[in-house]
């Protein structure tokens, strides 16, 4: 098992497939992107393949989320997609994407065995998807979520973040619409994940914030009597349900007690917090014909050293050297 010294267990496994993206979202990359990993330097398709049959057959990992940048932007990722759901025992397999690929895609992930996907859309507004993100594809993300919903890659979940003075004002726009929709809704806070560092606490659309603009138009109750185990989410019915929204609030209520999560880079490397500055190669392990026992070995002993916590609340906390485009979510 990938146990900690805290006697936590990760069974979720996050697999990041590029640091590539197609959006320049503006809390997290520049306008001009950023300077992408070299393809000698990525994981090719048979080494993330067989990283996660070892995490999978060896590890106790139980749930596999495929990430980026943006992981349609991975040619190969339908056939990884495959690969992956012939292995014993077979993994639950999610998908987190911009959505701008979804139409002409999803039909073929959920053949090759993807179970659901998590679309980000951070807004209903054209004009503020497009100061957002930098371009102009708010038709490309809607569309992408009707054909994993037709494709029945569900529960189809939504996941926005609110920024002051562009979108914090659309809380409860988006979960009507999300409820209309059959989407389930979660809103994330802003993290210090971004390239620029720029990120403040001050100022943050925070859970509470979320919440008490939510109540403005809709009754919430809490789900499972606030027991979310290792699930980011705190969730809520909608007016009494059966449709739900959450929250993931890392930075207010950090929820590093319950963490179940290991992270693979794309090019190789193992992170055991979303916010963590070390990291542990794995790369070179299998490039140097490592076995498979011992490619375990130095996945356990990273997991085996994990802090208690990401350390947001510590007054000299410092933002990881790598963003989240380049980490995964």
């Amino acid at each position: 098992m990938l146990i900690d010294t805290y006697g936590r267990v990760a069974t979720d496994l996050r697999v990041s497939l590029t640091d590539r993206c197609n959006l320049r979202c503006t809390y997290c990359m520049p306008e001009e992107g950023l300077q992408w990993l070299a393809k000698p330097d990525l994981l090719t398709d048979d080494e993330i393949v067989r990283l996660i049959d070892i995490a999978v057959s060896s590890l106790g990992i139980e749930e596999v989320r495929f990430t980026g940048g943006e992981p349609l932007l991975r040619p190969g990722l339908v056939g990884i997609v495959e690969r992956v759901a012939t292995l014993e025992p077979r993994p639950r397999m999610s998908l987190t994407t911009n959505g701008i690929g979804l139409k002409r895609t999803a039909a073929a992930l959920k053949a090759a065995g993807l179970d659901r996907v998590n679309v980000s859309l951070d807004t209903l507004r054209p004009d503020v998807f497009k100061a957002l993100t930098r371009r102009d594809r708010h038709k490309d993300v809607l569309d992408g979520l009707e054909a994993a919903r037709a494709a029945d890659l569900t529960p189809v979940k939504v996941n926005t973040v609110l920024m002051p003075g562009l979108n914090e004002d659309e809380a409860p726009d988006l979960l009507a619409w999300a409820v209309k929709h059959e989407y389930e809704l979660r809103f994330i806070e802003q993290m210090p994940l971004d390239a620029q560092h720029g990120w403040k606490r001050e100022g943050m659309v925070t859970a509470e914030d979320i919440l008490a603009s939510l109540r403005t138009r809709f009754e919430l109750t809490p789900e499972g009597a606030g027991d979310r185990g290792s699930a980011p989410a705190e969730r809520w019915l909608v007016d009494g349900g059966p449709h739900r929204v959450g929250v993931i609030a890392s930075v207010t209520r950090p929820f590093c007690a319950a963490c179940d999560r290991t992270r693979l880079t794309a090019d190789g490397q193992i992170r055991t917090c979303l916010f963590a500055r070390e990291e542990t190669d794995l790369r070179g392990a299998l490039r140097s014909g490592a076995p498979d026992e011992e490619i375990a070995e130095i996945w356990t002993k990273a997991m085996w050293g994990k802090k208690a916590g990401s350390g947001l609340d510590d007054p000299t906390f410092l933002q990881p050297d790598r963003p989240m485009s380049a980490i995964g979510g």
